[in-house]
Protein backbone atom coordinates (compact mmCIF):
# COMPACT_ATOMS: atom_id res chain seq x y z
CA UNK A 1 0.00 0.00 0.00
CA UNK A 2 1.35 3.42 -0.96
CA UNK A 3 1.55 5.64 2.12
CA UNK A 4 3.89 8.38 0.90
CA UNK A 5 4.60 10.10 -2.39
CA UNK A 6 7.83 11.87 -3.24
CA UNK A 7 7.45 14.90 -5.49
CA UNK A 8 9.99 16.63 -7.65
CA UNK A 9 9.20 20.31 -8.21
CA UNK A 10 10.55 21.68 -11.51
CA UNK A 11 8.98 19.73 -14.34
CA UNK A 12 6.52 17.85 -12.10
CA UNK A 13 4.84 20.17 -9.62
CA UNK A 14 5.58 23.06 -12.03
CA UNK A 15 6.02 23.21 -15.79
CA UNK A 16 9.78 23.48 -15.30
CA UNK A 17 10.06 27.06 -16.47
CA UNK A 18 12.15 29.41 -14.38
CA UNK A 19 10.99 33.00 -14.69
CA UNK A 20 12.50 36.07 -13.06
CA UNK A 21 10.64 39.35 -12.64
CA UNK A 22 12.24 42.78 -13.16
CA UNK A 23 13.55 42.72 -9.57
CA UNK A 24 15.22 39.34 -10.06
CA UNK A 25 12.57 37.49 -8.03
CA UNK A 26 12.00 33.90 -9.09
CA UNK A 27 8.46 33.06 -10.22
CA UNK A 28 6.84 29.63 -10.51
CA UNK A 29 3.30 28.60 -11.23
CA UNK A 30 1.47 25.65 -9.68
CA UNK A 31 -1.66 23.88 -10.93
CA UNK A 32 -4.53 24.24 -8.47
CA UNK A 33 -5.81 20.76 -9.46
CA UNK A 34 -2.51 19.25 -8.35
CA UNK A 35 -2.83 21.09 -5.04
CA UNK A 36 -6.38 19.89 -4.58
CA UNK A 37 -5.26 16.28 -5.10
CA UNK A 38 -2.36 16.68 -2.67
CA UNK A 39 -4.68 18.10 0.00
CA UNK A 40 -7.10 15.21 -0.57
CA UNK A 41 -4.28 12.66 -0.33
CA UNK A 42 -3.17 14.16 2.97
CA UNK A 43 -6.74 14.08 4.29
CA UNK A 44 -6.68 10.32 3.73
CA UNK A 45 -3.89 10.20 6.31
CA UNK A 46 -1.19 9.72 3.68
CA UNK A 47 2.16 11.55 3.46
CA UNK A 48 3.79 13.79 0.87
CA UNK A 49 7.42 14.83 0.62
CA UNK A 50 8.93 17.40 -1.71
CA UNK A 51 12.54 16.66 -2.65
CA UNK A 52 14.05 19.08 -5.15
CA UNK A 53 17.46 20.08 -6.40
CA UNK A 54 16.77 23.81 -6.48
CA UNK A 55 16.01 26.18 -3.59
CA UNK A 56 13.09 28.57 -3.67
CA UNK A 57 11.03 30.47 -1.13
CA UNK A 58 8.09 29.93 -3.48
CA UNK A 59 8.32 26.18 -2.98
CA UNK A 60 8.34 26.66 0.80
CA UNK A 61 5.24 28.83 0.51
CA UNK A 62 3.39 26.34 -1.70
CA UNK A 63 4.29 23.46 0.63
CA UNK A 64 3.06 25.49 3.60
CA UNK A 65 -0.22 26.26 1.79
CA UNK A 66 -0.73 22.54 1.12
CA UNK A 67 0.42 21.51 4.62
CA UNK A 68 3.30 19.40 3.30
CA UNK A 69 5.68 18.93 6.23
CA UNK A 70 8.56 17.17 4.46
CA UNK A 71 10.22 19.77 2.24
CA UNK A 72 13.85 19.31 1.19
CA UNK A 73 15.45 21.76 -1.22
CA UNK A 74 18.93 22.03 -2.68
CA UNK A 75 19.21 18.24 -2.62
CA UNK A 76 21.83 16.49 -4.74
CA UNK A 77 21.04 12.93 -3.55
CA UNK A 78 17.26 12.53 -3.52
CA UNK A 79 17.50 8.82 -2.72
CA UNK A 80 19.38 9.46 0.53
CA UNK A 81 16.84 12.08 1.63
CA UNK A 82 13.99 9.68 0.78
CA UNK A 83 15.64 7.02 2.98
CA UNK A 84 15.80 9.47 5.89
CA UNK A 85 12.13 10.42 5.48
CA UNK A 86 11.04 6.79 5.29
CA UNK A 87 13.02 5.96 8.41
CA UNK A 88 11.45 8.90 10.25
CA UNK A 89 7.95 7.85 9.16
CA UNK A 90 8.51 4.15 9.87
CA UNK A 91 7.91 3.25 6.23
CA UNK A 92 9.86 1.49 3.48
CA UNK A 93 10.29 2.02 -0.25
CA UNK A 94 7.56 -0.62 -0.65
CA UNK A 95 5.15 2.03 0.74
CA UNK A 96 6.40 4.79 -1.56
CA UNK A 97 5.64 6.25 -4.96
CA UNK A 98 7.57 9.02 -6.70
CA UNK A 99 7.33 11.31 -9.69
CA UNK A 100 10.31 12.73 -11.55
CA UNK A 101 11.14 14.12 -14.96
CA UNK A 102 14.91 14.09 -15.45
CA UNK A 103 18.15 12.23 -14.74
CA UNK A 104 18.49 13.55 -11.19
CA UNK A 105 15.29 11.64 -10.30
CA UNK A 106 16.49 8.30 -11.65
CA UNK A 107 17.70 6.70 -8.39
CA UNK A 108 14.62 7.54 -6.35
CA UNK A 109 12.33 6.39 -9.16
CA UNK A 110 14.11 3.04 -9.28
CA UNK A 111 13.87 2.59 -5.49
CA UNK A 112 10.14 3.18 -4.94
CA UNK A 113 7.46 0.58 -5.52
CA UNK A 114 5.62 2.76 -8.04
CA UNK A 115 7.34 5.35 -10.23
CA UNK A 116 5.74 8.00 -12.44
CA UNK A 117 6.84 10.60 -14.94
CA UNK A 118 4.92 13.43 -16.60
CA UNK A 119 4.16 13.28 -20.30
CA UNK A 120 6.95 15.77 -21.06
CA UNK A 121 9.68 14.07 -18.99
CA UNK A 122 12.85 12.93 -20.72
CA UNK A 123 12.17 9.75 -22.67
CA UNK A 124 15.24 7.96 -21.28
CA UNK A 125 13.75 7.93 -17.78
CA UNK A 126 12.37 4.46 -17.08
CA UNK A 127 9.27 4.37 -14.86
CA UNK A 128 6.27 2.19 -14.15
CA UNK A 129 3.73 4.75 -15.37
CA UNK A 130 4.04 7.53 -17.93
CA UNK A 131 1.31 10.06 -17.31
CA UNK A 132 -0.90 11.74 -19.90
CA UNK A 133 -0.47 15.17 -18.31
CA UNK A 134 2.58 17.39 -18.46
CA UNK A 135 4.43 18.63 -15.41
CA UNK A 136 2.68 21.59 -13.80
CA UNK A 137 -0.48 20.77 -15.75
CA UNK A 138 -2.20 18.07 -13.74
CA UNK A 139 0.47 15.34 -13.66
CA UNK A 140 0.45 15.18 -9.85
CA UNK A 141 -3.35 14.96 -9.77
CA UNK A 142 -3.31 12.19 -12.37
CA UNK A 143 -0.69 10.25 -10.41
CA UNK A 144 -2.62 10.52 -7.14
CA UNK A 145 -5.90 9.52 -8.79
CA UNK A 146 -4.26 6.45 -10.33
CA UNK A 147 -2.93 5.39 -6.92
CA UNK A 148 -6.29 6.09 -5.24
CA UNK A 149 -8.17 3.95 -7.75
CA UNK A 150 -5.60 1.13 -7.71
CA UNK A 151 -5.71 0.97 -3.90
CA UNK A 152 -9.52 0.99 -3.86
CA UNK A 153 -9.66 4.28 -1.97
CA UNK A 154 -11.78 6.16 -4.50
CA UNK A 155 -15.02 6.07 -2.47
CA UNK A 156 -13.28 7.42 0.61
CA UNK A 157 -11.40 9.96 -1.54
CA UNK A 158 -14.47 11.27 -3.34
CA UNK A 159 -16.86 11.39 -0.37
CA UNK A 160 -14.60 13.97 1.24
CA UNK A 161 -15.60 16.40 -1.49
CA UNK A 162 -18.96 15.25 -2.88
Amino acid sequence: MIEIIFLDVDGCLTDGKIVYDANGELLKSFDVKDGYAIESWLKLGKKVAIITGRKSEIVERRAEDLKITHVYQGVSDKLEVAREILKFEGLSFENAAAIGDDYNDYKILQAVSWSFKPKDAIKELEVDTRLKHKGGAGAIREMIEIIIKEQDLYDEWSKRWL
